[in-house]
């Protein structure tokens, strides 16, 4: 009888002690999952609205305005369309900005400045403390809804806009020069939109409301893209360190249709925080590389799987994809070819950058994880800042500022016809038809800077030489925003049409004009070789006399630009 009961209760305790082990298990298991599935229940909220006609501009929907269908709205990671009423609802974590994505024949809103009100932000404590410029107040509770209003406007699939890079004012007085260089310029403009590709200001985040005045006077709705200069660089970490921009400009990245073209934008300037070591030194205070993350080109192809295959899909961004002069990881995106999987397949593709403060075309094939059809064409733009609006001052105390390629500064005008994309150049504050720079390359070793003493500023490149100088001497055409297929040629006096090959070099008039003005340069700002630069010989035969050299040239979208130039060959 002991020895049963005995053997019972060993039974029973163990049984017991079993129990208390799964037990204990199961706690340590589900407590943390019950944690996670009420942090998640209480991070995850819906936000609800109507995309709405706004008939008589007032931003709020009244009794008789309708709701628009088949309108998207998104967060930045998950994706809602409005239904026949125009309703929509979205799941969103506790932070988000919550934005429409612009269907064609409709504009939204813009502030006083002409900045496109597309977006709601919901971020209930705000940014962190500690940031250096303002970030976002604290918005309270979700409100229970979020209407977009939409105004109706005709939106031919034949239009224009302009694309600026690097406006980049380091100080007040280089707003300056940007209101007098290119803004005046394009005031009345009939272009659909403008867009600043990044670099929008330099560091100093609180001139950017009077930038926003300034490029408001053109009078068209002005999109922008975050540059590694909008970083507030006292963020700890990537997450937070763009909280001024999306203060002014709204969301980092984003999209919107225009006359029955698709437009993205993308941030591809991943900050690794570490604080502010010394104001301007980004790369000192834990840097950045270029790059998009999983999050966002996740978000890119669901954004894409709704964009019909042949429409013209416009990409910009502000580091470049990959350059011929630099392929450091603050450069070029370190994960590009992510992106070429994801964009293979379509045929009407288009891509634009900053960053550089050079002028390039880039054509990516299946080499470079690009699978067509085709080549995937990645444009660099001319800065409007140039070089850092450095150089020596003009008539008008600006500088001369050309790009360290040998580009003058400016910007480009994007043409869209259907589902074509074509872009022209425009040098700030000179003719249309200023496309191009010749030069005559006779005086080889002077273009050491140590020789320069010895000729006036502009006499290695003019047009005067000795007869016996002729055979040694060349020419040289900076087609601006030439680039790999384009092609150059030229004419003296008429005769035969004579090639001219793509170089790899400095531009010589801008290396002169960088090292006779250190003075007036910004400090890092040196000539560099240029992917556009045009040589040949100049016949050996060339008598003595007056000549006429005439340049034909054929720039990447196939448009023809003719310059002339004045040889004078003396008998000496």
């Amino acid at each position: 009888m002991r020895s049963s009961r005995s053997t019972t209760m060993s039974i029973t305790l163990a049984a017991l002690k079993a129990l208390l082990r799964i037990a204990l298990l199961l706690t340590l298991f589900t407590a943390p999952l019950a944690a996670m599935i009420q942090s998640n229940s209480a991070l995850a909220e819906t936000a609800r609205g109507t995309v709405f006609l706004d008939t008589n501009n007032n931003r709020l929907k009244d009794p008789n305005e309708r709701g628009l269908s088949g309108v998207r709205v998104s967060d930045g990671v998950r994706f809602s369309t409005t239904d026949d009423s125009g309703n929509y609802q979205l799941e969103i974590a506790a932070e988000a900005i919550i934005f429409v994505i612009k269907p064609s024949g409709y504009k939204t809103p813009v502030s006083p400045h002409n900045l496109p009100q597309f977006y709601y932000i919901h971020q209930p404590k705000g940014s962190p403390e500690g940031l250096r410029y303002t970030g976002i107040a604290p918005t309270g509770e979700l409100p229970e809804r979020i209407d977009f209003p939409l105004i109706a406007q005709d939106e031919p699939s034949v239009f224009e806009a302009i694309l600026f890079a690097d406006t980049q004012p380091q100080t007040e007085v280089e707003l300056d020069y940007i209101r007098e260089d290119v803004v005046s310029e394009l005031i009345g403009s009939n272009a659909a939109f403008g867009m600043t590709m990044g670099d929008v200001g330099f560091d100093d985040l609180s001139i950017l409301p009077r930038l926003n005045a300034i490029i408001g006077q053109i009078g068209v709705p002005w999109y922008n893209v975050p540059g590694n200069h909008e970083l507030n660089l006292k963020a700890e970490s990537d997450r937070y360190s763009l909280e001024t921009f999306k203060r002014i400009y709204g969301p980092a990245y984003y999209s919107f249709n225009v006359g029955g073209a698709h437009f993205v934008v993308l941030d591809n300037i991943e900050y690794k925080g570490n604080g502010e070591s010394d104001p301007g030194d980004v790369r000192g205070a834990g840097g950045y590389i270029a790059n998009f993350g999983k999050a966002q080109l996740n978000w890119l192809k669901a954004d894409l799987d709704e964009v019909p295959n042949d429409t013209l899909v416009f990409i910009t961004m502000h580091s470049p994809l990959a350059t011929a002069l630099d392929d450091g990881p603050g450069v070029t995106t370190q994960d590009r070819r992510d992106l070429f999987k994801l964009l293979s397949g379509r045929t009407n593709l288009y891509s634009v950058a900053g960053h550089t403060h050079t002028t390039e075309h880039i054509y990516f094939d299946k080499e470079d994880g690009f699978r067509g059809p085709g080549t995937f064409h990645h444009h660099i733009l001319t800065a409007v800042s140039g070089s850092w609006w450095s150089g020596p001052f003009d008539d008008r105390g600006i500088p001369t500022t050309w790009q360290r390629d040998g580009t003058p500064n400016g910007y480009h005008v994007l043409e869209v016809d259907g589902n074509k994309a074509a872009l022209r150049f425009k040098a700030a504050s000179q003719p249309a038809d200023f496309q191009m720079n010749i030069m005559f390359d006779v005086h080889h070793n002077a273009l050491r800077p140590d020789a320069m003493r010895d000729f006036r500023h502009g006499e290695l490149f003019d047009g005067r030489m000795s007869i016996a100088q002729v055979p040694a001497a060349g020419v040289l055409v900076n087609l601006f925003d030439g680039g790999p297929t384009s092609t150059v040629s030229f004419q003296i006096n008429g005769g035969p049409s004579l090639p001219m090959q793509l170089t790899k070099r400095r531009d010589p008039e801008v290396n002169e004009l960088f090292a006779r003005n250190a003075d007036s340069k910004k400090s890092w700002v040196q000539a560099i070789p240029s992917t556009h630069l045009f040589e040949a010989d100049l016949p050996d035969d060339l008598p003595a006399g007056v000549h006429t050299l005439s340049v034909e040239a054929t720039d990447e979208f196939g448009k023809v630009h003719h310059a002339h130039a004045v040889l004078e060959i003396t008998g000496q």
